[in-house]
């Protein structure tokens, strides 16, 4: 049997209810089936993911299933996907999602004719049955740029606000070249300092128009509903994309991007921490002082001035507490 054109990993935790969706639409993205390589990563389900996955996935002349007895989280069982990959492109797609029919065929087609090492579509939100365009945060469309002309400016939202893996296609010698592994251990906000990472090292990127990914939103097992000390993550998740870009040839002209999307997503934490337990709401506090001060001094008011009032607000006292300490 032939190499396959796109090995598409699939990480899903209780998804059993959504999955068999997923997979339908991703056999239709070829006319050959043997185009795509489907991987799907059982993360530790209680539910019937596995039996969900084999049943639909039936026939399909090239998928594997990777089970954990216990979670590993969505970096890490992204990363075992990514060692699995053997084909000269590679994707994502979370276990409650999908796709219209040819979308990978257009993206292969993207790619080649490119030459880029990655493209980012547009992606649908999905909220009940009621759909919605969310377009990528950036002005051209079939263009071959450096990733790096797509993160600034510091005070508009741009293609590093947009980290969704699934929201496009990549080139194996992204992988090759060490830019495609996520940060383990971490349950949320893996994508951050993983979308850094990729436009500050990666050579080449383009968005392109696809047929559509649908995000489905609001379902109660996603990362995204979460209330609970995960949702920290993106502590750590920021912090290292902090150090990634202090570690760039280029850092002062990426710094002021960096401290103002670290302090504006901290200040959106801490307006949702009404629903967190109290341990973890003093743990949230603790840990964005210490967020804070990772920040170079000279970057933190610029920053405030580019949030939002109500940003600025609630942000106001923990920014006085770490300039007093």
């Amino acid at each position: 049997m032939s190499t396959p054109l796109v090995t598409v990993i699939l990480p899903a935790k209780d998804a059993g209810p959504y999955i068999g969706t997923t997979i339908t639409t991703l056999r239709r993205q070829f006319d050959d089936p043997a185009d795509l390589r489907l991987v799907v990563i059982d993360d530790g389900s209680q539910d019937d993911t596995r039996a969900q996955v084999e049943h639909f996935a039936a026939g399909m002349p090239r998928f594997d299933v990777v089970t954990n007895a216990e979670p590993v989280g969505l970096a890490a069982a992204r990363n075992q996907g990514l060692d699995l990959v053997d084909s000269e492109f590679f994707c994502f797609v979370d276990g409650d999602d999908w796709m219209q029919p040819g979308r990978l065929e257009s993206l292969v087609a993207s790619m080649r004719r490119l030459e880029c090492d990655f493209v980012r579509t547009d992606h649908v939100t999905d909220t009940d049955g009621r759909r919605k365009l969310m377009r990528a945060p950036h002005g051209w469309r079939g263009r071959v740029l450096s990733p790096r002309d797509a993160i600034l400016p510091a005070d508009e939202t741009t293609m590093v606000d947009y980290p969704y893996a699934w929201a496009g296609m990549f080139h194996r010698r992204i992988l090759d070249d060490g830019l495609a592994h996520f940060e383990p251990g971490l349950f949320t906000a893996e994508d951050r300092p993983w979308i850094w990472r990729l436009h500050l090292r990666a050579q080449s990127f383009a968005v392109v128009d696809a047929p559509a990914i649908l995000y489905r939103r609001g379902v109660t097992t996603s990362l995204t509903q979460i209330v609970d000390r995960r949702r920290l993550d993106f502590l750590p998740a920021f912090a290292e994309a902090l150090r990634v870009v202090e570690e760039d040839a280029e850092a002062d002209r990426f710094l002021p991007k960096i401290a103002t999307t670290t302090m504006s997503v901290c200040a959106y934490h801490l307006f949702r921490a009404r629903a967190m337990a109290t341990a973890d709401r003093t743990e949230l506090r603790r840990g964005i002082r210490e967020l804070l001060r990772a920040i170079p001094a000279d970057q933190i008011d610029p920053a405030l001035s580019r949030l939002s009032d109500r940003r600025r607000r609630i942000l106001a006292r923990l920014v006085r507490e770490v300039r007093t300490a």
